[in-house]
């Protein structure tokens, strides 16, 4: 049974067809050169007005709010205006309208991005997704929900554990992120080590292109293999290609039981490395897996304190689910024991992962300002954990490490004062973290996406060709280069 009744596309009731072309969309001929601020005055706006009325914001305050997210990236200027879109027709509207005119588009969902994706373009157009936030259907007997992208992450599962269901990604920001936003840079959270991350849950997309078209992909079903997998395609494009503004999610059911979570705290960063990769390839199947150094533990408990132990060099926190979960949380600690564990601990309160969610906020606090997004084999945890202590000491700034241990994705956090000089000197560190991460066989991003703050990194880990034939995709949809241009690709 559904809240509501489904319809025949993958998110029923919304705005626009696919294969459609609003009036005014120019056609894919156009040159690549984009407007300028001194190119497009406020007085040029007056039909993107009359067809968005009081949805297009020109304002001073307006401006200056909407031209930052949350990462370290700053805009070059101001937009011309933001497009607080209410439907897929306003984003339609707004994206015909700036193609016509070769006018930079970025997107925004709540603005919680850490990569810079959704900083705005000086004389550009701000389209944000934050008033598209109607869960459309929570489909119970195929697990599906249908929502609009600017749905917040958490009210989506709350919506869903209603019926017995939940969303499975959950990125630290859920409390704030939008569904849009997490689709866009594929994101992940905690429960990464169980359930994937936001790819493995998304079924189809609504998605509007540069040009004003809309187009649908994906299916309801559980398999198709029909045409190219457009789905995957969008999914972690950043708002380069298109812009979701629609979506079809997996859900999965509540496994009943009571949770529970355990720690681990370690003397030796490499016992706790070898302790991760006994859990992940063992049987015993955690919901979720973390790994946080000695620095950030102390800091957490003195942002909250909650009574969490200081380890020797790092704690390991996690969360089993189901009928066996206790046995499951018994299994790992007795693990962690064998592999060098110095005291383990299972309780049936959430408060050690609430302590872990504080991690961001408390590291900030302590002038712990700079961070990133890495990843590694699971294997290679304790050797990238102890590199990144050299580099602290090679620098001379601390820095803080918290990883979900059970897919090797990192973020350390470097410490900076809030001079651009003071940042400069911790990018550089970001970046010694970032080919450290790769001499291992890792990855520039787990799940914050590349935006603007990484983009110089791109090359050190995909060749001239890979980033040819993206660049092709890009320049086949986006031929004028509308498309949050400079970012990610």
């Amino acid at each position: 049974m559904n809240e509501s009744a489904a319809g025949a596309g993958p998110v029923p009731g919304f705005a626009g067809a696919a294969g459609h072309r609003p009036a005014g969309a120019a056609g894919a001929g156009h040159d690549a050169s984009t407007a300028s601020a001194a190119d497009t005055p406020t007085d040029t706006l007056g039909d993107l007005r009359t067809a968005l009325g009081d949805r297009l914001l020109t304002d001073a305050d307006s401006l200056a709010a909407y031209a930052v997210d949350s990462s370290r990236a700053q805009p070059e200027g101001l937009p011309l205006a933001v497009v607080r879109a209410t439907s897929t027709g306003d984003v339609s509207t707004a994206l015909a309208w700036a193609h016509a005119r070769g006018i930079r588009v970025s997107v925004r969902g709540a603005g919680t991005g850490l990569s810079g994706g959704a900083v705005a373009y000086a004389g550009g157009l701000v389209v944000s997704l934050e008033a598209m936030n109607r869960i459309v259907d929570i489909d119970v007997d195929n697990r599906l929900a249908d929502v609009e992208a600017g749905v917040i992450t958490a009210d989506l599962d709350a919506a869903a554990l209603a019926h017995g269901l939940f969303f499975p990604p959950d990125p630290a920001s859920a409390q704030l992120s939008t569904i849009g936003g997490n689709i866009a840079t594929n994101a992940g959270g905690l429960r990464c080590v169980a359930h994937g991350v936001t790819t493995d849950v998304v079924a189809a997309l609504e998605i509007v292109l540069a040009d004003g078209r809309v187009m649908r992909t994906g299916t309801r079903t559980r398999k198709n293999t029909t045409g190219y997998d457009l789905t995957s395609l969008f999914t972690g494009s950043e708002g380069t290609l298109g812009v979701i503004t629609a979506a079809t999610v997996r859900l999965k059911p509540v496994l009943p039981g009571q949770p529970r979570t355990f720690r681990a705290s370690f003397d030796d960063i490499e016992d706790a490395g070898r302790a991760v990769t006994a859990i992940v390839s063992g049987p015993a199947a955690p919901e979720v897996l973390e790994l946080i150094d000695a620095r950030s533990v102390e800091i957490i408990e003195a942002f909250h304190p909650s009574g969490l132990p200081s380890p020797g060099a790092a704690m390991l926190v996690g969360q089993t689910v189901g009928f066996a979960a206790l046995d499951t949380a018994e299994a790992i600690a007795a693990l962690c024991r064998e592999h060098g564990a110095a005291e383990t601990e299972i309780s049936d309160s959430d408060s050690l992962l609430e302590a872990r969610r504080l991690a961001n906020p408390a590291l900030t606090a302590q002038g712990l300002r700079v961070s990133c997004d890495v990843g590694v084999p699971v294997a290679q945890l304790a050797t990238v954990f102890r590199g990144i202590g050299e580099l602290a000491e090679r620098h001379g700034r601390r820095i803080a490490v918290v990883a979900h241990a059970g897919d090797g994705n990192l973020h350390p956090t470097v410490e900076a004062g809030e001079s651009p000089k003071e940042y400069a000197a911790a990018e550089l560190v970001i970046d010694d973290i970032t080919r450290l991460a790769l001499s291992l066989g890792g990855t520039i991003s787990g799940e914050h996406g590349i935006g603007s703050v990484k983009r110089h990194e791109l090359p050190w880990q995909q060749d001239a060709v890979a980033l040819d034939v993206q660049r092709a995709i890009k320049a086949a949809l986006d031929p004028r280069g509308i498309l949050t241009p400079d970012r990610s690709i």
